[in-house]
């Protein structure tokens, strides 16, 4: 069975960090360009991080940049997401998705990914 599991989530202090964790199963994730995407209640899905699928080329939206880092361990079949200087607005479910169609050097915030998780809240508040 083709998963993929979020964590990592929960509540969250102001000006604090978190590390989510989307580990696949059931497939290896060396050949899948990942992204992170969250959905606050009220608003549209937002692509925050992508990484290829080599691992050598990221990109960020400017809602997260500067304080966010997408990296992979192809090893543990696992995909982190770091964000520090949480605030409020960060406050959504996160999701992560995988899609093998994509070339191995590229990622894309805006594209319909294959597979998804079933994502975590976060809740980003005093």
């Amino acid at each position: 069975q083709v998963q993929l599991v979020e964590s990592g989530g929960g509540l969250m202090q102001p000006g604090g960090s978190l590390r989510l964790s989307c580990t696949a199963s059931g497939f290896t994730l060396d050949y899948f360009a990942i992204a992170l995407f969250r959905q606050a209640p009220g608003k549209e899905r937002e692509g925050i991080a992508c990484i290829s699928s080599d691992g050598g080329t990221t990109f960020y939206a400017a809602s997260v940049e500067g304080r966010t880092t997408i990296s992979r361990d192809n090893v543990k079949n696992t995909v982190y997401l770091q964000m520090n200087s949480l605030k409020p607005e960060d406050t959504a479910v996160y999701y992560c998705a995988a899609d093998r169609r994509i070339l191995r050097e590229a990622c894309y915030l805006r594209y319909e990914y294959d597979y998804w998780g079933q994502g975590t809240q976060v809740t980003v508040s005093a």
